[in-house]
């Protein structure tokens, strides 16, 4: 269930992290009211209470955004909250100062945080363990989960149901991919292909945990390596940039790596009838060109307004009282 805590006013203690780190972490009917909350939202940005008024959010990205953190930010604001901005040199977690510490304190004067940083999501879960509060994982190492509620709101919205739909995804197996495995698992029918260059993959680990739940579903997940492998039908196409924010790739021709991934025109004559997605920022020339990117089958620039509406989402669920709480 998507929770939100509540600091006491005795003295800190460590309680049981809450708010969102993993698709994989949430139930069926959570996130499937999530994705419908999102596409709600992108039909009316007003229909809600001000569920965030007198209630101050903190906005920590200590690496480059540009859809995510202006979508947190906005959302706050639009959900009737005030924004603290936090940048990489902001805290004091700079001069050698807790996560711990931290949490404790950004507890006692904010009631949500949304952070992007360049550590695991044990770190996101010590700062909501310690600081009593929910916490947005707005991009981690292992998982994108906003990107991956934005991903399924889009195709909702364009399809009307996920249930049995066909994506074929292509490019690194990054952290968009982990969440939108662990996303799609959650729906019944689905067939995901992760196209992915040899030593690029997703992960061995999300792959089972992904499989596992999508097969309670009748969904399918596999991962391949060449384009001979990729399906005869396909809903959607969904790519996303070679260079994943904050990593590096081993090998110095990595790009030659990945060139056989480029999607243009050609690549897309093999399924007519899918549309693009892309999570964007999108290097043109690279993973795909102008011309598909703007093209009249690409989803991509509503995906990236739905990163508005599905943060506005997340933020409204957070903001209802945990249950047992005073």
């Amino acid at each position: 269930m998507v929770t939100a805590g509540r600091h006491s006013l005795g003295p800190p203690e460590r309680a049981r992290e809450s708010g969102v780190f993993s698709l994989a972490d949430l139930e069926d009917k959570d996130l499937d009211q999530l994705v419908r909350r999102s596409c709600e939202f992108f039909a009316d940005r007003t229909v809600h209470d001000d569920p965030l008024r007198g209630k101050i959010a903190g906005i920590l990205f200590t690496r480059t955004s540009t859809r995510t953190r202006t979508a947190f930010t906005t959302a706050a604001l639009r959900l009737g909250g005030q924004v603290i901005s936090y940048g990489p040199d902001d805290l004091q977690l700079k001069t050698g100062e807790s996560l711990e510490d931290t949490g404790r304190v950004l507890g006692r004067m904010l009631d949500v945080l949304v952070a992007r940083t360049s550590g695991p999501v044990a770190q996101l879960k010590t700062l909501s363990q310690y600081g009593c509060i929910p916490v947005v994982n707005a991009m981690g190492q292992e998982e994108h989960p906003t990107q991956g509620i934005c991903d399924l709101a889009t195709m909702t919205l364009h399809f009307g149901t996920l249930d049995n739909i066909k994506v074929l995804y292509v490019g690194e197996g990054n952290n968009s991919a982990v969440a939108l495995a662990h996303g799609l698992a959650h729906y019944a029918g689905i067939e995901l292909t992760l196209l992915t260059p040899p030593g690029y993959g997703v992960p061995e680990a999300e792959l089972a945990g992904a499989r596992a739940r999508a097969a309670e579903h009748s969904s399918s997940i596999r991962q391949i390596h060449s384009l001979d492998e990729a399906p005869d039908a396909v809903d959607v196409v969904y790519t996303t940039r070679w260079q994943t924010t904050g990593t590096s790739k081993p090998n110095v021709n990595w790009r030659e790596e990945f060139r056989y991934l480029y999607i243009d025109t050609t690549f897309m004559s093999r399924w007519p009838d899918a549309v693009l997605m892309h999570d964007l920022p999108a290097h043109r020339g690279d993973e795909i060109s102008s011309e598909v990117l703007e093209g009249d089958r690409s989803l991509a620039w509503t995906q990236a307004e739905m990163k508005l509406t599905s943060a506005m989402a997340v933020l409204e669920a957070l903001a209802q009282p945990r249950r047992g709480s005073q």
